[in-house]
């Protein structure tokens, strides 16, 4: 049984973080902020999937207004992404950002971050405090060296040299990120920073990868630190469409049965027995369960032979052989059905299982 490091709570829109609430899936969207229409269309197809908090960059004064726009028209919170620029910050707060990702100590001094402070508070917008391994004050590298496995004392003293800077002027609803593009080093900052601080943390490993390598070093990294209890919000960072991002993150969550939305998609390796096109219809399958929300377990079989057998705890599955397939459900011979109709069939079969699960 995994126990949750006990964190303070706060709210990002409707959405708590820390304090006990469920662990958090969010991402960040890829396209121009400023196009409000491209952004929408993309945090609309990440709600589809399970999304629960998006973040935005905001490069100028234009993004930062176009945040109203997009605001208005999704239904999870909104996180607005700043660098620098503390006019930034505050405009994006006045045009309805939900919370901001900024680092305190790049934004020109104590005078322009009190500015921000104020508008944080004004509209009651909770602040991550995000440091990357890339992005260091100089005299804590020179101090302690790059972070390491062995020493990520820099990234650690960053982030709360940063969040004390929030602190003395009166602001305490924060979440704290400390990045690293290395799986172990982001373990052992994450592990250590946990011990001195009590604010909810937001995981992550910065520059991951691609869908592979990005999702195998996230799933190293994000997995140990869930499995001992430390996290409270995480992003799969992956160079790829921020859907993935999502359906790796839930995924995540259910290995370690933590949080299970949706189908479970279970499907053999394939082998010489199997004699369909497994491959694509696996794909359309996982695609299509992603917006499903009801816990089926779901099979994709090779072999009509041993399929329904080894998939026997499935809701529902199919299993293909030379020409035909067949439809089961807990391992019995539910339909048999030409393999050029196998797929719409089952598809129409899962969007009927789930209609009748919502009855």
């Amino acid at each position: 049984m995994i126990l949750r490091r006990q964190t303070r709570k706060i709210h990002v829109g409707n959405v708590a973080v820390g304090g006990g609430s469920p662990v958090c899936v969010q991402s960040m969207t890829n396209t121009d902020t400023r196009d409000v229409a491209a952004t929408v269309a993309q945090i609309e197809r990440l709600q589809d999937v399970g999304c629960e908090i998006i973040r935005v960059a905001v490069l100028d004064t234009e993004a930062a207004v176009a945040l109203r726009r997009i605001r208005d028209q999704i239904l999870i919170p909104l996180i607005a992404d700043i660098h620098f620029d503390y006019r930034l910050a505050v405009a994006a707060m006045e045009n309805g950002a939900q919370g901001i990702r900024i680092n305190p100590g790049n934004l020109g001094g104590p005078e322009k971050l009190s500015r921000v402070v104020a508008a944080a508070k004004a509209h009651k917008v909770p602040i991550r405090v995000g440091v990357n391994s890339g992005s260091i004050e100089k005299d804590l590298l020179k101090e302690h060296g790059y972070p390491s496995p062995e020493n990520p004392a820099a990234l650690i003293e960053s982030a709360l040299r940063n969040v004390r800077l929030l602190e003395e002027h009166g602001f305490e609803e924060i979440k704290i990120s400390i990045k690293s593009s290395d799986t172990l080093t982001t373990i052992s900052g994450y592990q250590q920073l946990s011990r001195l601080t009590d604010y909810p943390l937001h995981l992550g490993v910065t520059e991951a990868g691609g869908l592979i390598a990005g999702t195998v070093k996230s799933s190293v990294a994000l997995g140990i630190l869930l499995y001992q209890g430390i996290g409270d919000t995480f992003r799969i960072s992956l160079t790829r469409d921020p859907v993935e991002e999502i359906r790796v993150g839930f995924e995540l969550l259910r290995s370690l049965k933590i949080r299970e939305r949706g189908p479970e998609l279970i499907s053999c390796p394939t082998c010489g027995r199997t004699q369909i096109d497994l491959f694509s219809i696996a794909d359309e399958v996982e695609r299509y369960v992603q917006t499903m929300k009801k816990p089926l377990k779901i099979a994709v079989m090779g072999c009509v032979v041993n399929g329904p057998g080894e998939a026997r705890e499935a809701d529902i599955g199919i299993a293909g052989g030379n020409g035909v397939g067949i439809i089961f459900k807990k391992g019995e011979l539910y339909k048999k059905v030409k393999e050029v109709d196998l797929l719409e069939t089952f598809l129409a079969e899962l969007k009927k299982m789930e209609s009748e699960e919502s009855i």
